[in-house]
């Protein structure tokens, strides 16, 4: 069996490239579709990821809300082929809204972390 098809995608052994992340869905606990991941935010001095953007919302890609979850938060699962994390659509409707204008505002960072229950926020 090929290891990529079954490897968690967060795990600390293995590799995915940007481009098979960004449109991949994300799934409530429930099993409800939110949304699929826009882009990711990298640690430029750690390297690591430590946000996702999920685009949320909207109708033939247009009127999307765009929201900042804590990667830790993501759950790979190689059965839905997305990741799930616990949050329902509303506490999304709830939730701070992705500007790219706080890319480097620690302070929203903060924000997000503290309304998804992280610890402090990952840089």
């Amino acid at each position: 069996m090929n290891r990529s098809s079954t490897m968690d995608h967060n795990d600390a052994h293995g590799l995915i490239a940007s481009n098979k992340v960004e449109g991949t869905s994300v799934y409530s606990r429930a099993g409800d579709k939110l949304g699929s991941i826009s882009h990711f935010m990298v640690s430029n001095s750690r390297g690591k990821v430590s946000y996702a953007v999920m685009s949320f919302g909207g109708f033939l890609g247009m009127g999307n809300d765009e929201y900042t979850l804590p990667w830790k938060k993501l759950q790979y699962n190689a059965d839905k082929g997305g990741y799930v994390v616990g949050v329902t659509k509303e506490q999304l409707d709830q939730a701070p809204t992705y500007n790219p204008n706080d890319e480097n505002n620690r302070d929203y960072y903060e924000g997000v972390s503290t309304y998804y229950g992280s610890n402090t926020p990952t840089w």
